[in-house]
């Protein structure tokens, strides 16, 4: 089994676990490893090995076709879509490779959209939270139109988006593969200090070594199988 452990809550994947993302599918052979709350933890491979499918699979927007995953007392595997989705809302910060931000609406906006799905009033605490990671990720003011960025400044929008409420657990695909060396080290920066502060649970999958050099433990997806080997001189988060 693969277990990953956040703060007050713990992850499992047992057995052979598989599922089909669009035309992907996440490895039938998963060995074990184990990752301390609050640690940060690279998935690296390549391209087609199923790394974007298995960080779905454990942020349980795709169901395994066998085996299970757990977080802490909660066995997402068995949770039925809607109630999957109020888990997530709950527990991940999702940083999407393709972003997934609205067109129409702002940069602000899109940071502050998840308010919107769970009906949560936008104080004015909420608002200055937004800004201040807005600012972080070198986005001033959020007043732009999010069509009209590029795509280093929508990555960036996407992180701030997925921080916006501390989650126990943050899951970023590629979170800097389309920033240059100055951004992709601010957002670096970012998600190791998100982790740091609260404790958060983060994964990193990413080709970046710049980005993998900076983490506790390194999994290498390949042929169905997933390797671990911890980063040499690096701290827990």
């Amino acid at each position: 089994p693969l277990f990953w452990r956040a703060p007050s809550t713990s992850s499992d994947v047992r057995g052979q676990c598989a599922t089909h993302c669009h035309t992907r599918s996440v490895p039938d052979q998963i060995p074990r490893a184990d990752v301390a709350a609050g640690a940060a933890v690279g998935i690296t491979g390549p391209s087609g090995s199923g790394k974007t499918s298995l960080l779905y699979v454990l942020a349980g927007l795709e169901r395994p076709q066998y085996g299970t995953v757990r977080w802490g007392g909660t066995e997402i595997s068995r949770l039925n879509e809607a109630e999957r989705d109020r888990w997530r809302r709950t527990n991940v910060g999702m940083v999407f490779q393709d972003f997934h931000l609205l067109p129409g609406m702002t940069i602000i906006q899109n940071v502050l959209v998840a308010t919107t799905f769970d009906r949560v009033a936008v104080t004015s605490a909420m608002k200055d939270r937004a800004r201040s990671l807005l600012t972080q990720v070198g986005l001033r003011g959020g007043s732009q139109r999010v069509e009209t960025l590029s795509r280093g400044e929508m990555q960036r929008a996407a992180v701030a988006r997925a921080l916006l409420f501390a989650p126990p657990i943050v899951l970023a695909d590629e979170p800097t593969a389309s920033l240059d060396h100055a951004s992709g080290e601010r957002v670096t920066d970012l998600l190791l200090d998100l982790c740091r502060e609260t404790r958060a649970t983060l994964l990193i999958v990413s080709h970046d070594t710049a980005v993998l050099r900076r983490l506790d433990t390194v999994h290498t997806l390949v042929e169905g199988r997933l390797a671990a080997a911890p980063q040499p001189g690096l701290q827990p988060c």
